[in-house]
């Protein structure tokens, strides 16, 4: 399923991924509020495309983190900046009641926007990833809507067990597996460029902030040359994409000391 944001004529918009947010305190947090306070003010639209939190595990879940985070994105919403969630390999519970919250609305993985008359397919990354075989199956399981379902009908401390379960089993898992196999399969991002007819695809997820340029083997809207934005992880600094209607920037953001 494809969205366009007909943006043509405005300022920027921002793109932000792979937060791993855990607390509503910390460098990661206190990074957060600033960017949305600052760089955000007057943007066109803010897109998360996934990992917001470092686990999510249902919307009715009293978290102090999310409740900080909907306060200040409900209050760029009202002032007519746009709300963007996407689903990663961590908060893919994250649901309506949530994104409701801060104003925004839930978009599909992957989803293609109009930027400034630009298309550009956006997705977290992790279905990218396919030589993670493992993963893949994972994914499969966890991102079906019966599983899921069922998953949420537990009560929340069981569910809060569950997710540490599963997290520390994918640490464990990701410790014996080699760096290139949980990095994107390139024959996969052509594949998914040429399907949505596209030059420029943005993603997270591997956590190797970057933009890479791609040789295509047929022409995609009279070009042979795309571009791949790999967003940040924000254990060690802060990662944002600027997005204008003259060109983008991907940017780190030093974390401040309290």
């Amino acid at each position: 399923m494809t969205e366009t944001q007909n943006r043509k004529t405005g300022t920027k918009t921002l793109f932000l991924s792979d937060l791993h947010i855990e607390s509503d305190q910390g460098p990661i947090m206190d990074s957060l509020l600033r960017i949305l306070h600052n760089d955000a003010k007057g943007a066109d639209a803010i897109y998360f495309l996934g990992d917001v939190f470092e686990a999510w595990i249902g919307d009715d879940d009293d978290c102090p983190a999310a409740d900080k985070m909907a306060e200040v994105l409900s209050s760029l919403s009202q002032n007519g900046t746009g709300i963007y969630f996407m689903h990663g390999n961590r908060d893919f519970l994250l649901g309506d009641e949530f994104a409701s919250r801060c104003g925004g609305k839930l978009i599909d993985d992957p989803t293609v926007v109009d930027l400034y008359g630009q298309r550009v397919v956006l997705m977290h990354g992790d279905s990218l990833c396919t030589r993670d075989s493992a993963y893949m199956e994972f994914r499969q399981q966890v991102r079906d809507p019966a599983w899921q379902q069922a998953f949420l009908a537990r009560p929340l401390l069981e569910r809060m067990m569950v997710a540490q379960q599963l997290r520390q089993q994918s640490q464990a898992a990701n410790s014996n597996k080699a760096s290139d196999i949980m990095d994107v399969t390139h024959e996969e991002v052509i594949k998914s460029l040429v399907k949505h007819d596209v030059n420029l695809m943005i993603h997270g997820h591997t956590h190797r902030p970057g933009i890479h340029t791609i040789r295509l083997p047929e022409d995609v809207n009279g070009s042979t040359e795309a571009h791949r934005i790999v967003l940040g992880a924000w254990d060690q600094k802060a990662w944002i994409l600027e997005f204008r209607p003259d060109g983008y920037d991907l940017k780190p953001v030093a974390h401040q000391s309290a």
